[in-house]
């Protein structure tokens, strides 16, 4: 039965808005995790390698991606530029299957030159969409969009919605940050950081102790060390190895050693033929060896280096920190 729309009535019409608007709330609407992964650095990449390399780089972040979907019975609902926007039935596969892309980025990285390196960021909300299995749209879809722009490589973020969405053995491991202005979105968004990463084998940090000096490890899946800070005004190692005494330092090479990360853990590479030990191990130039939290590194017995893990209290004190319940 057709409808003679210009013989209704506004209230027939506002009427018929209304039965329209429950119907399609009814068929249509449903809770889901949304995810959005992007490219860092795609821009600058391209304009270097050309076009190209550029979209091998795009291929690969596509196939990690598809690759996670299919581990954790997520779905792929766009393609746009550098990312893909991806949907799951609860909060806690969308974390599990970017957990797993992350890792396979990193695995991805090993085998290539730093300049090479794939760098994705990702961001995560649960919450009222429109669907039709096909189509997945409404406000939370900007919002996770715009959560994900605040990432920085390598990191997952998530809303608060998402957040409590999770099991509370997984929201052990997000930590809040301040509270951000997106645009776009009329309040205020709670955002945290969800560590992915075992902390029982990867480091977050560095102390070199002769000088009592704490460092952050930049989350990147090749790290530098050694004596240069800068070469040429441009910087010449990602942690610069520093002592007071100018002849002492001087037996650091300018590079002395990286470390990778894999999807398992990292290694120490030694770059240099200057000594090299590792938990009383001596390192060869080329050779790998692993890395953990408590790692003692000795560099030409100038130098200790030992590595850090996470050293956050557990427990439900993030819950009370965040302010939320569940």
């Amino acid at each position: 039965m057709s409808l003679d729309f210009d013989a209704l009535t506004l209230t027939d019409i506002i009427r018929l808005q209304d039965e329209l608007s429950q119907t399609i709330k009814r068929r249509f609407e449903k809770n889901l995790a949304l995810a959005f992964s992007d490219i860092v650095g795609s821009t600058p990449y391209f304009e270097r390698f050309g076009n190209e390399a550029g979209e091998g780089m795009r291929r690969r972040h596509s196939d990690l991606v598809q690759e996670a979907l299919l581990q954790f019975g997520g779905r792929l609902v766009d393609t746009a530029g550098d990312g893909a926007f991806t949907c799951f039935p609860q909060a806690v596969n969308a974390v599990e299957a970017y957990k797993a892309f992350q890792l396979q980025v990193s695995e991805s990285n090993a085998s290539r030159a730093r300049e090479h390196h794939l760098m994705a960021r990702v961001g995560i909300h649960f919450g009222p969409v429109l669907t039709d299995g096909v189509i997945v749209s409404g406000d939370p879809v900007n919002l996770c969009s715009r959560v994900a722009g605040t990432a920085a490589p390598g990191e997952i973020r998530l809303t608060k919605e998402a957040f409590l969405d999770l099991p509370p053995g997984m929201r052990l491991s997000c930590r809040k940050t301040p509270q951000v202005s997106l645009k776009g979105i009329s309040r205020p968004v709670d955002i945290l950081i969800i560590d992915w990463r075992d902390a029982s084998v990867f480091p977050v940090a560095v102390m070199i102790e002769q000088m009592q000096l704490k460092l952050p490890l930049p989350q990147q899946d090749l790290i530098t060390f050694g004596r240069l800070s800068e070469l040429n005004g441009v910087k010449a190692n990602d942690i610069a190895l520093l002592l007071d005494d100018p002849l002492l330092a001087q037996q650091i090479s300018r590079w002395h050693f990286e470390l990778r990360r894999h999807r398992d853990g990292m290694t120490l590479r030694s770059v240099t033929d200057a000594m090299t030990e590792v938990n009383g191990q001596a390192v060869a130039k080329g050779q790998e060896v692993p890395v953990r939290p408590g790692s003692l590194v000795v560099l030409s017995r100038v130098l200790t280096l030992r590595f850090i893990g996470d050293e956050r209290v557990p427990g439900a004190e993030h819950d009370r920190t965040l302010g939320v319940g569940g």
